[in-house]
């Protein structure tokens, strides 16, 4: 999965042992991407995607659950301090079908969109700021955060020295 990441600007890698620990650096990053941004999610089934989009939407101010948009494609969420869209392109059968459900409408600067399977949106999606690769090591998981964009080089440096209150 790694073997061809993306030209990035900046990587941060961290090898995260347990569901807390996912949580827990979705939470530091929730501060940092709160005046939106895209965010793609790369990693194979149950590598802990959705588990860091639910994290990062509860540091937030979600309080509710936060749904798989598996089904849906898309969750949105209203937030006091931001609107976050959540995708979920696992069962999209054309790229096209993104447009039908207009999904330009929830690409604003202002939005944070964070987006599971961006593979299957190839040739609609415009440029991911950040991605995220989840490779699933068995006991742990390695996450490496690739900074495409100078806002995400902002983000991760942040990140990288704990800047994140």
């Amino acid at each position: 999965m790694t073997d061809c990441l993306p030209p990035a600007k900046m990587i941060l890698t961290r090898e995260l042992h347990g569901e807390p620990a996912t949580l827990q650096l979705a939470a530091q990053l929730a501060p940092l991407v709160v005046n939106g941004g895209l965010i793609f999610l790369q990693g194979t089934l149950g590598a802990g995607k959705t588990a860091f989009c639910r994290g990062l939407i509860q540091a937030l101010g979600h309080a509710g659950a936060v749904k798989s948009p598996t089904y849906t494609l898309v969750e949105d969420y209203q937030l006091e301090s931001c609107q976050v869209c959540h995708f979920d392109l696992y069962r999209l059968g054309d790229p096209e079908e993104l447009e039908f459900m207009g999904i330009r409408d929830y690409l604003s600067d202002q939005a944070l969109c964070l987006i599971e399977w961006p593979d299957k949106g190839r040739g609609v999606l415009p440029a991911a700021d950040l991605e995220i690769h989840f490779d699933d090591l068995g006991e742990s998981r390695r996450l490496q955060l690739l900074a495409l964009s100078d806002r995400a080089v902002v983000w991760l440096a942040a990140l990288e020295q704990g800047d994140v209150g």
